[in-house]
């Protein structure tokens, strides 16, 4: 018998060949695809291309019997259905009239597509006098050069002028950093999770016909909570650390997961280091104005003797973080297709996260409680040894351990 996956890759090639072969042509590759498939055949390149079943078996008949020597006419004389826009000159027009307020792109671009459904625009066709099938509806949108596509995501917003000099400038000190055998981490949050039975996106094998089943609805299931991971990602080791929070993802908390990395990881890896460069976003949690982000960050060098010193990523460039496509993106395949029913199921799947090229990812689960909107006066703030540096100081900044 045929697959669902068999008929959508008969329809993917139908719609190719869609307007380069003559009706006769169409019947005669369509009669080949069905005794390709065998049993089951013909009702599946009926269901896939929408033609009637009496056109296939008449390829059938034509390919057992061979080429007519009578006539190589596509069709009889007078014989075939009249196209829908001859019947109704007027169809293509209200059609248009339909699509094109709601059509996404360049008008000027061969490729259109539009966001209502064929048989929407079919009911609205028959209301406006022009009846019509939702799969005419889709023949015609596919010959007019229209299809269905998902939005992309290629807005980041307004971009700085010193967006580029940015860049470079983490590259060089990044770069120098490494050069000198001292510690370079990324670090960022990834997406919060609901932590139950929910739906994970993506697929997984499982049995056919025996999928995982999960909640319909995606409301907080207030006895497990969610799960807040924050990672950080060691430029030169290629390993990664996670600790998922249980409370609220603060400064402080952001700043606990770097100070958990370097007493297992950080210092053992670098026993000379004398300093720490971190990139991070613009926002969240580890923000350029973000006070408490600095004043925990004063702590953690008075605590480790290194002095810290931060760049920040240009507002609206967060995805080019490289923790998030060197580590978060491998953690979200790993995953994929999965609920993730407890905080120890997040842990465990996350620090089972490999590569190819070798990346190894340490997780703890943080159940500490961390406040939000605490508040870090303007005495604290002053007492902060921070040194800006000359080149956007407010992205760029070294905080230095307090003398004792």
């Amino acid at each position: 018998m045929v697959d669902a996956t068999q008929v959508r890759a008969i329809r993917k090639k139908y719609r190719s060949l869609l307007r380069v072969l003559d009706e006769r042509q169409r019947r005669l590759w369509a009669a080949a695809e069905s005794q390709s498939l065998g049993r089951g055949g013909l009702a599946a390149v009926v269901r896939a291309t929408g033609m009637a079943k009496t056109t296939v078996s008449r390829g059938l008949r034509e390919l057992e019997s061979g080429p007519s020597a009578a006539s190589d006419r596509v069709r009889r004389p007078g014989a075939g259905r009249k196209r829908a826009t001859v019947v109704d000159p007027g169809l293509l027009a209200a059609m248009k009239n339909l699509v094109e307020p709601v059509t996404r792109g360049d008008p000027e671009s061969p490729l259109l597509w539009t966001c209502k459904s064929t048989r929407r625009l079919a009911a609205e066709l028959a209301a406006e006098g022009h009846p019509i099938s939702h799969t005419a509806v889709a023949d015609l949108l596919w010959e007019q050069g229209y299809s269905l596509q998902a939005n992309r995501k290629t807005k980041e917003g307004t971009n700085h002028p010193d967006r580029n000099a940015q860049f470079e400038y983490i590259n060089r000190r990044v770069r120098r950093q490494l050069a000198a055998l001292q510690p370079a981490i990324s670090v960022d949050t990834k997406k919060k999770e609901l932590v139950g039975d929910f739906k994970n996106a993506g697929r997984e094998w499982h049995p056919q016909g025996q999928p995982e089943e999960v909640r319909v609805h995606d409301f907080l299931d207030k006895t497990k909570g969610k799960a807040i991971p924050y990672g950080v990602y060691d430029l030169a080791q290629d390993v990664g650390w996670v600790s998922v929070g249980v409370n609220h993802d603060t400064a402080a908390f952001a700043v606990q997961t770097i100070r958990n990395w370097w007493r297992r990881l950080g210092r053992k890896a670098y026993p000379r280091a004398q300093s720490l460069f971190i990139t991070a976003d613009s926002g969240g949690s580890n923000g350029t104005r973000v006070r408490l982000w600095k004043w925990e960050l004063q702590k953690l060098a008075n605590e480790t003797g290194l002095a810290v010193s931060v760049s920040h990523l240009p507002p609206g460039t967060s995805k080019w973080n490289k923790i998030e496509h060197r580590l978060f993106s491998f953690i979200s395949k790993n995953w994929r297709g999965r609920p993730l029913l407890t905080h120890a199921t997040i842990v465990n799947l996350i620090g089972a996260t490999t590569t190819a090229t070798g990346l190894r990812v340490l997780c703890m689960l943080d159940r500490r409680t961390y406040p939000k909107s605490i508040v870090v006066s303007d005495e604290r703030m002053a007492s902060i040894q921070l040194v800006p540096d000359k080149f956007h100081g407010d992205w760029n900044y070294t905080i230095r351990p307090c003398k004792r």
